[in-house]
């Protein structure tokens, strides 16, 4: 018995098989799992913090009681900084001329230090907004000098209003303060922008890598067979009137080759000869790892039988299909244990949408199929969805059987041939 956990990718980089009609399922792929902000999420906690600190300069403007025209003036002037933070603070602007970058900034301290020569100190708060827009727009050192110049210069007010030094050196330490979370909010939601569009172009790159691949074992495989075919059934066509007996040796070998033509397509589209469940693993962590979705995989086998082996390993390959397909998830749990010569299979993750049912005439049977399958090596599947969107699917089968059962589709096609 061994206990490890798999995190490794396969060398050839193989995810899943997708349908034409399916890109853009696929292309969409899980979204953002809960632990991570979406990009809307990360801007909305920036426009909170903003208002944030305009309202601590409401509050001391109210609170000196100053006049009815100073308060909508001061009203107006913190409206202006507010939206001109709200475009220092998005992705554009840093890709904004040099000019535009100018007059934007400039407008926004002459609304920070104008209004200091009426209200004073009250007015400081402001002058971390521009601190951190310096920061956001300006390159290098220029900017962190900018950025330090402006805290230094709110030591000013308070000296002019003969305020002590401890005032002095908090207004200056808190424009600072301000000007770094203005900073780091604004950074932080452009990462997260960043982070979200790349996980979409991940995935969609590991499905377009899994269609290339599909691709080209196809022409690798079929592209001897069918020409041998072509070739053969031209000659049978002459040989037929002159030559029955060679014309039936040369349909015998035409057979022989579509038979493992046959074979061929079957391991290019399934890929389900022989599978192994820990192999299989690591293929779904390069998967999920891709769409940034975290797997906690744990194996506790031993010996099995190599078809048992096969079909759980199919089995784990449509669940992780069926997990990118049909929900959000941001943790996939896998579990595999060997407990009395009983091999159990559970796989769970999170971020499905309770109310979620596929009603295309095109949805598949990848789980009926799984059924099927594990029927024949005399197993069972269940699955449960959570009223809390989660959504657990659970394999059984003997870890040995007694005698090898055929393959379902070797027998449909045994039949096929002998009729």
């Amino acid at each position: 018995m061994r206990r490890q956990t798999i995190m490794r990718s396969r060398d050839d980089g193989s995810t899943e098989n997708v349908r034409p009609g399916e890109k853009d399922e696929v292309t969409r792929g899980p979204t953002t799992p809960p632990d991570l902000p979406a990009p809307q999420l990360a801007r909305v906690i920036l426009t909170i913090a903003l208002l944030g600190y305009l309202s601590v300069t409401i509050i001391n403007l109210v609170g000196a009681n100053n006049s009815t025209v100073s308060l909508t003036a001061s009203l107006t002037g913190m409206l202006l900084i507010f939206l001109l933070q709200l475009r220092h603070s998005s992705p554009m602007a840093r890709r904004a001329p040099t000019w535009q970058k100018s007059v934007t900034l400039g407008t926004q301290a002459l609304l920070t230090y104008l209004p200091i020569t009426v209200f004073h100190s009250q007015w400081g708060a402001m002058a971390g907004f521009l601190a951190g827009s310096l920061l956001l727009l300006l390159p290098g050192r220029r900017a962190w000098f900018a950025y330090g110049a402006v805290g230094i210069s709110m030591l000013i007010p308070p000296i002019v209003d003969r305020l002590p030094l401890g005032e002095a050196f908090y207004l200056c330490q808190s424009t600072l303060l301000t000007g770094l979370v203005v900073y780091g909010l604004s950074r932080m939601a452009e990462l997260v922008r960043a982070l979200h569009d790349t996980r979409i172009e991940l995935t969609r790159m590991a499905v377009t890598q899994e269609r290339l691949r599909f691709a080209r074992d196809l022409h690798d495989l079929l592209g001897y067979s069918l020409s041998a075919i072509t070739l053969k059934s031209e000659l049978i066509h002459r040989l037929v009137p002159t030559h029955p007996r060679r014309a039936m040796d040369e349909i015998s070998e035409v057979l022989a080759i579509s038979r493992q033509s046959l074979a061929d397509v079957r391991t290019v589209a399934s890929g389900l000869r022989g599978l192994s469940l820990e192999q299989e693993l690591g293929s779904a962590q390069s998967l999920l790892a891709a769409a940034d979705v975290r797997v906690r995989a744990t194996i506790r086998l031993g010996k099995i039988s190599q078809q048992v082996d096969t079909v759980l390993a199919a089995v784990l390959r449509e669940a992780i299909t069926n997990l990118l397909r049909h929900s959000r998830a941001g943790v996939c749990d896998i579990e595999a244990v060997q407990e009395g010569g009983l091999i159990r299979l559970s796989v769970s993750n999170d971020g499905v949408d309770p109310a979620y049912r596929d009603s295309s005439p095109h949805s598949g049977s990848g789980l009926g199929n799984l059924e099927t399958r594990l029927r024949a090596v005399s197993g069972r599947l269940s699955i449960a969805r959570g009223a809390d969107g989660t959504f657990h699917l659970m394999a059984e089968a003997p870890a040995h059987l007694i005698r090898e059962v055929p393959d379902v589709d070797d027998d449909i096609y045994a039949q096929g041939s002998a009729a």
